[in-house]
């Protein structure tokens, strides 16, 4: 049985149930490495660390040539031979050191026959269009010439907030097929009518949003060099589409890119290199009543039940070492504060920092006597 809390970086890369996890993002893996995480908040880092890694591989056909590797070999001994101790290298060495390492495991995994090569950034794919996506079709159109946003009602009960210079199209039928599918071109706000049994998919150029019943936004204009979309409500699943010869829009699942995007996350797409990037926003509201914000006042109060209220209230995860925090209390009003003040002056109070990783928070500390 394997004990994760031992792994390092380079476990965590070497390891089959950890490449599968950040390359197939199948619903079972998820729950057990976010499960994971909860219960070792401490590892939050290494874990990043190591799918930053491994992100920035791809799968091949062939193992690179036996002269490269032993060149990429004999280069990275040098590295490593230069710079000894990572862990206290300038914020520019250690960058250097990162892509020696990502070298080293290429080289091994494709020893080992796991066949892996670095991304290339020039990705193969077919281009998606929202005129491609539409040709041939019998649609309803809907375009905003103007200079406001216009307010559409689709057959189910759904509502739509279209920017202008965009554009919408669905299906004549739309109220009574099975998928509730959308094409956009442009800008617009979504807020989806709840049905269990009908997926609502938006069709951004490369991208594909599924919800169930949510509200959220997506900009998705030709001439943009990334796709965005922002969750207000609900959750949403977001994933790649390539159209290629012989596969329809309706044919579009799940695929192992998948992203799953919560309230206050916005989600880029990078269209040259085909990568997603998610961050939260800026200025995130809070998702519950205003009475959960009335009621954060502090007086030396438990440290877990200041971040865990935060958390609900904006639906945004928090990441700490429960067990190195578990003595640390807080006394703060941090009413009508926005997130990021609140987060600003209870670290403060305990000594900590936090940094915003993959759409979460976590919170680096020493501890409190």
């Amino acid at each position: 049985m394997k004990d994760f809390r031992l792994f390092d970086i380079t476990d965590f890369v070497l390891d089959e149930d950890f490449i599968r996890w950040v390359h197939e993002k199948k619903e079972e893996d998820e729950t057990f490495w976010n499960n994971w995480l909860r219960q070792h908040p401490g590892k939050h880092l290494v874990i990043a660390e190591a799918r930053r890694i491994l992100e920035s591989l791809k799968t091949a056909e062939s193992p690179i040539p036996d002269h490269v590797v032993t060149y990429e070999v004999d280069r990275l001994m040098q590295t490593i031979r230069d710079q000894h101790e990572p862990t206290r290298l300038t914020a520019r060495r250690r960058h250097i050191w990162r892509y020696a390492a990502a070298a080293a495991i290429a080289i091994i995994l494709t020893v080992a026959g796991v066949k892996y090569i670095p991304f290339s950034g020039k990705p193969s794919t077919f281009k998606v269009s929202y005129a491609s996506l539409t040709a041939e079709r019998r649609l309803i159109e809907k375009v905003n010439t103007s200079n406001t946003p216009v307010h559409l009602s689709l057959p189910d009960g759904s509502s739509i907030e279209l920017a202008p210079q965009s554009r919408i199209s669905y299906a004549k039928n739309f109220d009574s097929v099975g998928t509730r599918d959308i094409y956009l071109s442009g800008e617009a706000f979504f807020d989806v009518a709840r049905m269990p049994n009908r997926p609502f998919r938006v069709f951004a150029n490369n991208i594909v949003t599924k919800v169930l019943g949510t509200s959220f936004s997506i900009r998705s204009f030709e001439a943009d060099t990334t796709i965005q979309v922002i969750v207000r409500t609900g959750k949403v699943s977001v994933f790649t589409y390539n159209e290629n010869p012989g596969k329809t829009a309706a044919d579009a699942v799940s695929n192992p890119d998948e992203v799953i995007l919560a309230p206050n996350q916005r989600l880029v797409y990078e269209k040259a290199a085909q990568k997603f990037q998610k961050v939260l926003l800026e200025n995130p509201v809070m998702t519950l009543s205003a009475e959960a914000d009335r009621n954060m006042v502090y007086d030396e109060a438990p440290i877990d039940k200041v971040f865990d209220a935060i958390a609900k209230a904006y639906d945004i995860t928090i990441v700490y070492d429960t067990e190195l925090l578990q003595h640390c209390t807080v006394t703060a009003d941090l009413r009508h504060e926005p997130f990021y003040r609140k987060l600003d002056l209870v670290c403060r109070a305990i000594g900590a920092s936090y940094e915003v990783i993959d759409g979460q928070v976590v919170i680096q500390a020493g501890g409190c006597d």
